[in-house]
């Protein structure tokens, strides 16, 4: 029954926080177990001048056996705002059997005509056209052009060594003596590459278990199964970046081990933290209680690390051995000058543009649900979407090589893995127009949320999208220089 569970008296601070919001549209979200629902707070006269305040919630429970199935929250009985006014907060439940079904109650939040919309479709074709194209214009650009630079080196090897002094020599099989020199900072690019791996792998498992099991009924489940999923498969990171580690030539494998295991971890701890720290400041709901945040330090010295160490052990062990198709020369051969595009630094900022439209309007429904609100639901969208910016990135990122091993510049790991991840950089700007287009965030606390997080996954995508780079366009290096006989 109808029953009061508080007053306020408004004070003058009080009365013009109530107006303030009002004014504002503010509203607000609670959880009956699980099921989301939302009130506003008032309303503004026909006027506007005066303003309202509703103070009875009516909850209209509906339940299937021992299951609630439907949660709706109706706001009435609006009292004007004045100052000094004493204003009572009353609510009342009705529970009413339902034959909903449990397994059901969450589809009355999806939205079908937002998430599939015929832009969503159309984006989804689009992407799928500019793979098909790419992956041709990849083929087609390398085999015409490989079979012309096979044909001149095969014709080479014909010559005598006067004629091959003599001979305009250039492209790609220049820096066969070096292309396989490690990379700089190896013990950096490594735990990167690893930690990449790691990033994939738990993505597509998240995403094949959001298909499978409907993650977003349950609040919090998602997050759940990707922390799990993450600490789970740790041994990739380990096993990737530690077997790359030694067939660089690397020594201090456990420094290595310990920076690819607590790289992501740090970054991501650190800045929910600071967040955090903000949002008890600010006395936010979102604020993590300090449980939660020993929970997750213990699972990353107790379970990730140990982890790690098996995964670096298996892979230094099992594919620890350089086994290069070319040998290694002993002094690195100095880079010719070349065209201002073929630097590394442009081709880095051009190589994410592409990658980056094949899944901007994914973006935006992401953004979307992750800021406005709603219920993403089209797992299988995301994982299509997930296909294509690999097929993508690879593809980009190999083109990109080519040209910069034909300038004979032989630092193609950095780069490959750079104009990749510059992907990142792209989605990051994205969510510069989000925000101030398409959000009504503003203040400290809203701002730092936003671009802390944004932030985060841009990193995440950045690590992730470098390392398909880099797999890809060393499948192709590796390749191109097996089939050249070299003397």
């Amino acid at each position: 029954k109808k029953t009061e569970y508080c007053s306020v008296e408004l004070t003058q601070d009080k009365f013009e926080a109530f107006v303030y919001a009002v004014k504002n549209h503010y509203w607000y979200q609670m959880y009956i177990d699980d099921l989301p629902i939302w009130g506003i707070v008032g309303e503004i006269s026909d006027s506007g001048e005066d303003f309202y305040v509703w103070t009875h919630k009516k909850f209209d429970i509906g339940y299937n056996g021992k299951q609630i199935v439907d949660v709706n929250l109706t706001s009435e009985a609006k009292k004007k705002l004045s100052p000094g006014a004493k204003i009572s907060f009353s609510y009342e439940v009705h529970f009413t059997p339902s034959k909903i079904k449990y397994e059901k109650r969450f589809d009355k939040y999806l939205d079908p005509n937002f998430f599939q919309h015929r832009i969503h479709w159309f984006s989804i074709f689009n992407s799928f056209m500019m793979v098909i194209f790419l992956v041709g214009l990849v083929s087609m650009i390398l085999m015409r052009t490989l079979r012309k630079d096979y044909a001149r080196y095969s014709k080479e090897e014909d010559l005598d060594d006067m004629e091959k002094d003599l001979g305009d020599e250039y492209g790609w099989k220049q820096v066969h003596g070096d292309v396989f020199r490690p990379a700089s900072n190896a013990l950096l690019f490594s735990s990167l590459i690893g930690t990449g791996y790691h990033i994939a792998v738990v993505t597509m498992c998240v995403i094949i278990f959001s298909i499978l099991g409907d993650l977003y009924t349950e609040r919090g489940s998602l997050l759940s199964t990707a922390i799990f999923v993450y600490a789970a498969t740790s041994p990739v990171n380990g096993y990737f970046g530690g077997s790359l580690y030694a067939r660089m030539g690397g020594k201090v494998w456990i420094k290595q081990m310990m920076v690819g295991a607590f790289m992501l971890p740090l970054a991501v701890c650190g800045t929910a933290f600071f967040i955090n720290f903000i949002a008890i400041y600010y006395h936010a709901s979102r604020a993590i209680p300090f449980g939660t945040m020993v929970a997750v330090t213990c699972i990353c010295i107790f379970v990730i690390l140990p982890l790690t160490l098996v995964g670096t052990v298996l892979g230094r062990n099992l594919a620890g051995q350089p086994n290069y198709p070319c040998r290694v020369n002993a002094v690195p051969r100095p880079i010719p000058e070349k065209k201002w595009f073929m630097e590394p630094s442009v081709i880095i900022v051009l190589g994410g543009i592409l990658p980056f439209g094949s899944i901007f309007i994914e973006m935006y429904f992401i953004f979307t649900s992750f800021w406005a609100y709603k219920i993403y639901y089209v797992y299988g969208f995301m994982l299509l979407v997930f296909v294509i910016l690999t097929i993508v990135t690879v593809c980009v990122t190999i083109v990109c090589t080519y040209f910069l091993l034909n300038a004979e510049d032989y630092r193609w790991q950095w780069t490959s893995f750079s104009a990749a991840a510059s992907t990142a950089g792209y989605v990051y700007l994205y969510s510069f127009y989000y925000f101030f287009f398409k959000t009504k965030m503003y203040g400290f606390f809203q701002t730092t949320f936003y671009f802390g997080y944004m932030a985060l996954f841009s990193l995440a995508l950045g690590i992730m999208c470098g390392t398909f780079g880099y797999i890809g366009t060393s499948y192709f290096v590796r390749k191109i220089y097996s089939t050249v006989k070299i003397d």
